[in-house]
């Protein structure tokens, strides 16, 4: 899979950052859900997990480097996407806040298995960690394991059916 970099720089940076933190959500998932606008829900399906996918490959990255605060946002927003991409695959739901986030999440421990609880909780510990910076290398390790099932997971059933 070939990657490509977009660099926007200044006042349309600046816009895409504000517009997301108005929203609730990462840039990354500002701009899925943007460039998905007008896609049937199981195809947006395919972008979001596409990009928690995306997101798991730079945490690994980030944690390489030690960017221990950069790696734990990445996680979070791989488990936030991969919920959110399963919610549109499975009803063509579009999941707006944290809340929604959680008891969707409950609709996939209840599918998938108790597992996913607990890959929630890390996700969730990994989003608080980034904005205390308090979390070490093996933290993150460890989190990172249950995220990735939790994306693979995701993806397999959204890709294969």
């Amino acid at each position: 899979m070939s990657q490509s970099v977009i660099i926007v720089r200044g006042r349309l940076a600046r816009r895409v950052r504000e517009e997301a933190e108005k929203l609730g959500v990462s840039v990354d998932e500002y701009l899925v859900e943007l460039l998905s606008q007008g896609l049937d829900p199981r195809d947006k399906a395919v972008e979001y997990i596409e990009a928690a996918e995306e997101l798991l490959r730079e945490a690994r990255e980030e944690l390489s480097k030690g960017n221990t605060r950069q790696a734990a946002e990445k996680l979070w927003g791989a488990a936030a996407l991969a919920v959110k991409a399963y919610a549109y695959w499975k009803e063509g739901k579009r999941l707006t806040s944290h809340g929604e986030l959680w008891e969707y999440k409950r609709k996939l421990e209840d599918e998938l298995g108790e597992w996913v609880h607990d890959a929630w909780m890390n996700a969730t510990s990994m989003h608080v960690c980034f904005y205390e910076d308090w979390c070490a290398e093996k933290d993150i390790s460890m989190a990172y394991k249950r995220v990735e099932k939790l994306v693979r997971e995701v993806a397999t059933r959204i890709k294969n059916n």
